[in-house]
């Protein structure tokens, strides 16, 4: 079963954690490998990560080597107490969130947000930085280059096969193929280097995509390079500056390493990115869909208390987003149907002057009819004489209200 359900089934049983012990040597541990004497080996290492379902899980989990959990094993074999201690860094967060967005250029639950968010990262400025991703299959791992070197993917890979991306339409003979989406991405990677990564929110980039998306994403579009530089245009980029950038990284035609794109491999494996399209708040993956709001909601929860922007304290939880984020004030008060804090403080105000004044009455309700008790029950008893010879009734101390005893 995958490791999710491995680490589920842990704690149905009551654990406290899940530690996973890996089952397969790594290539480049030759120690394991001659000790195991296995004739399979994994070449890299596995990754452990939620594949989507994880949403009921809230204990944690590692994987372990299968060089270090053998000792573990035997260990308890003999009957001999193991200590485990386990150990992970949590996020700092501080005046700046990192964001980073996992997807394809042919990914379509990732089209709307990246249509949209160009407000909102403009609106967060310098105080976040957002980072594009593109994944990339490596083609070596995935046998999609022969050991001459010969692509055997098709029209799915690049340089012979060494970087590939699946088949957007399940057709390798029309539409858009592998290659094609690998020649986007690393475009969309050059714009980013050269329009983006300095400031961290890359304004031409998001116009870039935008404009792809209206232009050129279909079948007859996606691949054409006049498309692509009449999207350039209007985006304002210089399209000679990207084309430079995707030849001297290494190309996409001969059997030589690209620099970006082995540089996007290595990230997404260090991530862990097992699920299209991903967003990432300061490292942690957000769960949910991928919406505007969802995203800008993770982002200001990521700041240190007090140092989110004015944006994130106006604009949270507005009716009304896209005006807020346009505007950099909510109309209508925040809360999605509640009310804003003046008018909440205003009803507290009112209900405690309503409260107050059903109280009051109904003291002098009470002292009235209690008032009206004692007079009945005096009016029962005999004239009293007082010390003057006067022969007074009970009456006249109640209607007095009470202040003079009736006894001397």
């Amino acid at each position: 079963c995958s490791f999710v359900q491995k680490v589920r089934n842990a704690q149905k049983a009551g654990a406290a954690g899940a530690i996973i012990a890996d089952n397969t040597c790594l290539c480049s541990d030759k120690d394991c490998v001659s000790a195991n004497g296995q004739a399979v080996c994994q070449p890299a290492e596995p990754i452990m990560a939620d594949d989507g379902s994880g949403g009921d899980i809230s204990i944690p989990s590692f994987l372990m080597f299968k060089v270090d959990a053998d000792q573990v094993k035997a260990e308890l074999k003999s009957n001999q107490m193991v200590q485990i201690e386990m150990q992970w860094a949590l996020p700092s967060p501080d005046d700046r969130v990192e964001y980073d967005l996992w997807t394809t250029p042919s990914d379509p639950v990732s089209k709307d947000f990246q249509k949209n968010f160009k407000a909102v990262a403009q609106a967060l400025g310098s105080h976040a930085y957002f980072t594009p991703h593109m994944y990339i299959y490596d083609g070596i791992k995935s046998n999609c280059q022969g050991f001459d070197g010969e692509n055997m993917c098709f029209n799915l890979c690049t340089n012979n096969g060494r970087y590939c991306a699946t088949d957007p339409d399940n057709d390798l003979d029309h539409g858009i193929s592998g290659a094609d989406v690998v020649k986007e991405s690393l475009r969309r990677i050059c714009i980013w280097k050269h329009y983006g990564e300095t400031d961290g929110v890359g304004s031409e980039w998001w116009d870039y995509v935008a404009q792809f998306l209206e232009r050129c994403d279909n079948p007859d579009f996606f691949a054409n390079d006049d498309c692509a530089k009449d999207c350039y245009k209007h985006a304002k980029i210089k399209a000679e500056v990207i084309e430079r950038c995707m030849n001297d990284s290494g190309g996409l035609e001969k059997d030589t390493p690209n620099t970006f794109l082995d540089l996007e491999m290595q990230a997404q494996v260090s991530r862990g990115v097992v699920i299209l399209p991903t967003a990432f708040v300061n490292t942690i993956a957000l769960r949910g869909g991928l919406t505007t709001a969802t995203v800008f909601t993770g982002i200001c929860n990521g700041y240190l208390d007090g140092t989110e922007p004015k944006i994130c304290t106006e604009c949270q939880g507005c009716p009304d987003f896209d005006g807020c984020i346009s505007s950099g004030k909510c109309h209508g008060g925040k809360g999605g149907g509640g009310v804003s804090k003046n008018a909440f403080m205003g009803s507290i105000l009112l209900l405690s002057c309503v409260f107050g004044a059903v109280a009051f009455w109904h003291y002098r309700k009470t002292r009235e009819e209690m008032r009206e008790q004692v007079r009945g029950i005096l009016a029962e008893y005999m004239p009293l004489e007082g010390d003057d010879g006067h022969v007074g009734s009970p009456m006249d101390f109640a209607r007095r209200g009470g202040t003079e005893g009736l006894m001397s």
